[in-house]
């Protein structure tokens, strides 16, 4: 009897694990909005998918969003209610030109992209502020997609949306980036070819937001009922607002509206999203909330139209300007799907990464290594670059977004530095403009630990060592827990798995550059040690 009960728990054991990393079931442990009684609550991702963009191809809905200097780029999620999401693939896999972004590029690379479904494809525009605009397609988002095209050489030119007119005419419009192009608060409309491929002309600027609506960006385009519509952020990542614009004419003169604030609310700076529309045609807005460390996370707004503007949110003064939602009725698509979320948790049983990781730069194969018939995800201790004072360049960390305002992440690692004095370390990182470790280390002594932080890592700072201490062992467990409001980080460790003892100081993630915080993992070595060494990763497990 104990026999059969065990076989039934061990079945159950694996099962559970499968279910922990399939994209298709994936339910998160620290954040789920779908509130299972047909309600959401905001955000319904609370995760750093900066300047989301969304659309719907039949009852299916894509998502994609700003990816900056991380790769894979462009990451593609998909939805079936508009609420439940999971990441399926990316657009990009290797950032042009690849070897600019063969090392970290913090803060350039894909701004702020657009997402649009034309003759049977899907189609992503995005403005690199160093280079131009880009575009990239597919007949299948779950496959491969096409290689990326130049549309526009540019410097400057970011926050690029495609328009398809009713007469075959092709337009494009984006804003300007004043770090490159030296002005900024401007939208430009191009004519392109139909295939969308190339713009036509110079362009033509066709809104000024300089005296109303300062770092008016983010522009995606839009027709209907005869009008050409530019829904367009002002005011600051973390304190503007959603500006709306409106024209019977593609080149304007545009009207102007402001249609989305924070008003009374806590939810700062709503704007820079999607307006997308059910099949039954109720509309629907999505919008980020810039929450600094935990990056730029994504809200959905009920939208409808009144005199052929948008009303997005409710009006909760009576000022005209919608404000958003803490929570909501689910859109109504028909039917009801099950709870699903973007995975976190990764047990590396297979042989390929999770598609919640992302390197700080163009990836090279020999940074990693998963085989078939085993539960292991290999790095090998790559030395970090010879000008490198601290980890910010370096290339070869692997991360993924923070998912929740609270949460854990813990992982199992085993260091094999092959020399007794190594200059080999690898283990667990919260990463930012400033950044934390946890490690694990030899020497002729055997292993030991540390805990250090880099506080103005952006700024080439050191490292300081906060703890070290001394284990038993080459194997050791390494936990971090994050705690709301402000993104306090504790680091933590354990020699058999279940008494976890805490290490070092309190730590304060910070942002990246344009991004919220990452947690992650990491094997490297000094420019001095000699050649080879690797650390096994068992599993990475957020709760």
């Amino acid at each position: 009897m104990r026999l059969h009960q065990t076989t039934i728990l061990l079945a159950l054991f694996i099962v559970n694990l499968a279910l922990a990393q399939n994209p298709d079931t994936y339910v998160s442990k620290v954040w789920v909005a779908d509130q299972g009684d047909g309600t959401y609550k905001n955000p319904i991702i609370y995760a750093d998918y900066s300047d989301p963009d969304v659309v719907r191809v039949g009852d299916d809905y894509y998502m994609t969003a700003s990816s900056f200097n991380t790769t894979p780029a462009l990451p593609i999620l998909h939805s079936k209610d508009m609420v439940n999401w999971k990441l399926i693939n990316y657009a990009l896999p290797t950032l042009v030109p690849k070897d600019h972004f063969s090392v970290p590029q913090h803060g350039n690379g894909v701004w702020a992209p657009s997402i649009r479904y034309h003759n049977n494809e899907i189609y992503i525009y995005w403005g690199d502020p160093d280079f131009g605009i880009y575009m990239v397609k597919t007949k299948n988002p779950y496959g491969k997609w096409d290689e990326p095209v130049l549309v526009m050489e540019a410097k400057g030119a970011i926050d690029a949306c495609p328009l398809w007119d009713d007469n075959g005419k092709a337009y494009l419009v984006h804003a300007w980036a004043g770090s490159r192009a030296g002005v900024k608060s401007l939208l430009t409309v191009h004519e392109m070819n139909a295939e969308g491929t190339k713009v036509l002309d110079k362009g033509k600027h066709v809104f000024d937001g300089h005296e109303n609506h300062p770092t008016v960006e983010g522009s995606k385009f839009y027709k209907r009922n005869g009008y050409y519509y530019i829904f367009a952020p002002a005011g600051g990542v973390a304190t503007g607002w959603q500006l709306i614009l409106r024209s019977k004419d593609v080149f304007g003169p545009y009207e102007e509206k402001v249609v989305l604030e924070q008003g009374t609310t806590k939810i700062n700076g709503p704007h820079q999203g999607a307006w997308v529309d059910t099949p039954k045609g109720a509309s629907w807005f999505y919008h980020f909330q810039d929450v600094d460390a935990y990056g730029r996370i994504v809200h959905l707004q009920p939208m409808s139209w009144k005199n052929d503007w948008p009303v997005m949110g409710k009006d909760l003064d009576g000022n005209g300007i919608g404000e958003p939602v803490a929570s909501h009725k689910k859109p109504d698509v028909g039917k009801s799907y099950p709870v699903v979320t973007p995975v976190e948790t990764d047990e590396f049983d297979t042989d390929v990464l999770g598609l919640q990781w992302q390197w700080q730069a163009n990836s090279n194969v020999l940074w990693h290594a998963q085989f078939r018939n085993t539960d292991y995800l290999r790095l090998f201790s790559i030395k970090v670059p010879e000008e490198s004072t601290n980890l910010w360049m370096v290339p070869n960390l692997l991360l993924q977004k923070f998912p929740a305002p609270n949460f854990s992440a813990t992982t199992k690692v085993k260091l094999f530095p092959e020399e007794a004095e190594s200059g080999k370390s690898a283990g667990l990182i919260i990463m930012g403009m400033d950044y934390a470790t946890l490690s694990i280390s030899s020497d002729k002594e055997g292993y030991f630990i540390t805990q250090n932080e880099a506080l103005g890592a952006i700024k080439g700072n050191a490292e300081k060592q906060n703890a070290k201490e001394r284990i038993k062992s080459n194997e050791v467990y390494f936990k971090v827990t994050v705690s709301a409001p402000d993104a306090m980080c504790q680091f933590s460790y354990s020699e058999n798995g279940k008494t976890f003892k805490n290490i070092g100081k309190p730590f304060k993630a910070q942002p990246g550059k344009w991004i919220g915080a990452k947690v992650g993992l990491f094997s490297v070595s000094t420019q001095e040690a000699k050649r080879g060494g690797y650390a096994d990763f068992d599993w990475f497990r957020v709760e």
